[in-house]
């Protein structure tokens, strides 16, 4: 299959938006529905509050003011190349951003690199990245199409592909792009000028990318382009060819890098830190409920539809007048997260079997049941924590006993000694954030 197939490869899975249907939106957007053609300066400016919300830097905001004011739907833009296409909480940081353009009655673009994929994008690299086969990127591609729905309006979002333009390139027409820049600009980025340095080489294909990203907004009459902080550069590369082009130059809009689970490094599947957004809601909420406090308000920013800034300083009041439990709070955005990427049902039941665990308050039956192999004559109480992977060894369990952190079923356990055989089946707790529910089998 050739490049050029590979969006009508995909059109019947992704269908074609219907632009002009009605829309839903979620809080805090019901007073923002879409930005008036009158001007007024009220809602601009709260258009702009929204759109600024968690953002890292927006270039240029009074340029982003005047097309606000102009009150016809902007062009959103901000592309994926599909190569890693299990997507966590991490990536929906854009995704959410482009869900708010929507509920403020814009066109979102998502464009899916499939030519550029085939390049590798080498942001943040210090490596030369392996490009993806043809069918690599339509599978990939596939699997983005499921999972970008769970947070974006499908009614206004154009999927696009970029072999569209670059799959009818000439090798004439990529020599004349490459020629808009030189190899001393491209050096001027960090991840370059490091490889460049340290004498690390640099593939010329390398270069290429962010002509081509930045090509794409050429292509698509971007009036927005969102990405990451890392892509800076690209999307920066994209407003020049746009004035080189005779096109306004697009605003450019980058989002930080979400934390992980332990509030250190960004999330990541190879630091084994992340959400994915297709786990379990109850893994979704017992993961959420693990983060500690000062974490929680950087994914409240970033992460919440149902909790504006204005509510989240309100909250933080509280918290310090002693009037809200973090935990609450916390729990509030694991209910919204797993709701948001399962249903409400779902999500009511992960709150209720998290409960049981922790509180001893419900039915644990919402819990994943793992087996774990114990002697025929059972393991003691510090064992099993250990076995069960709860604490990372026996003293770290014992100690824990002894702080009377440890729960069976909600109940505190006060026996050191207390042994426990094949065919139990409960849950165990450790502190406030680390249990499962386990049955136990003869090994």
């Amino acid at each position: 299959m050739g490049i050029p197939a590979l969006p009508s490869a995909l059109n019947s899975y992704v269908g074609t938006p219907a632009l002009t249907r009605p829309f839903s939106c979620h809080r805090p957007f019901q007073e923002l529905l879409s930005v008036p053609a009158n001007n007024d300066t009220t809602d601009i400016e709260s258009a702009l509050a929204l759109i600024g919300r968690g953002a890292d830097e927006i270039l240029k905001a009074d340029e982003l003011a005047a097309r606000l004011r102009s009150g016809r739907p902007l062009r959103i833009k901000a592309g994926f190349d599909p190569t890693a296409p299990d997507l966590h909480l991490g990536h929906t940081v854009l995704l959410n951003k482009l869900r708010q353009f929507q509920d403020l009655g814009h066109q979102v673009i998502f464009l899916i690199g499939d030519f550029t994929g085939m390049i590798g994008d080498p942001s943040g690299k210090n490596v030369t990245r392996k490009p993806l086969t043809r069918e690599e990127v339509l599978a990939n591609a596939e699997t983005y199409a499921e999972q970008v729905f769970k947070v974006l309006d499908r009614e206004r979002t154009e999927v696009r592909f970029n072999s569209e333009w670059f799959g009818q390139m000439s090798a004439a027409d990529m020599i004349r792009l490459a020629g808009q820049h030189t190899v001393a600009r491209m050096l001027e980025r960090d991840d370059f000028a490091k490889r460049y340095a340290a004498q690390q080489s640099i593939a010329i294909h390398e270069f290429l990318y962010p002509l081509v990203q930045g090509y794409d907004s050429v292509a698509l009459k971007a009036d927005v382009e969102l990405g990451g902080t890392d892509q800076k550069f690209n999307l920066l590369m994209g407003r020049g060819l746009q004035e080189q082009h005779g096109q306004p130059p697009q605003i450019v809009l980058t989002m930080p890098l979400l934390e992980g689970l332990d509030g250190v490094q960004k999330m990541s599947k190879s630091l084994g830190n992340y959400i994915g957004i297709n786990e379990p809601a109850i893994d979704i909420v017992t993961k959420t409920m693990k983060i500690d406090d000062v974490l929680m308000w950087r994914w409240i920013e970033l992460l919440s539809f149902d909790i504006s800034l204005s509510e989240m300083e309100n909250l933080k009041q509280e918290i310090a007048e002693g009037a809200l439990n973090p935990r609450d709070l916390k729990l509030r955005l694991a209910r919204e997260l797993a709701a948001r990427f399962h249903d409400e049902a779902a999500a009511e039941l992960a709150v209720a079997g998290w409960n049981a665990a922790v509180r001893g308050q419900g039915d644990t039956a919402q819990l994943p049941l793992n087996d774990v192999a114990v002697p025929a004559h059972g393991l003691r109480i510090a064992a099993l924590l250990t076995a069960a992977g709860l604490t990372p060894s026996n003293s770290e369990a014992n100690r824990k006993l002894k702080e009377k952190a440890v729960r069976v079923d909600g109940e505190v356990v006060t026996d050191a000694q207390q042994v426990f055989e094949p065919g139990f089946e409960g849950v165990l707790a450790v502190g406030k954030r680390t249990f499962s529910r386990v049955r136990l089998v003869e090994a």
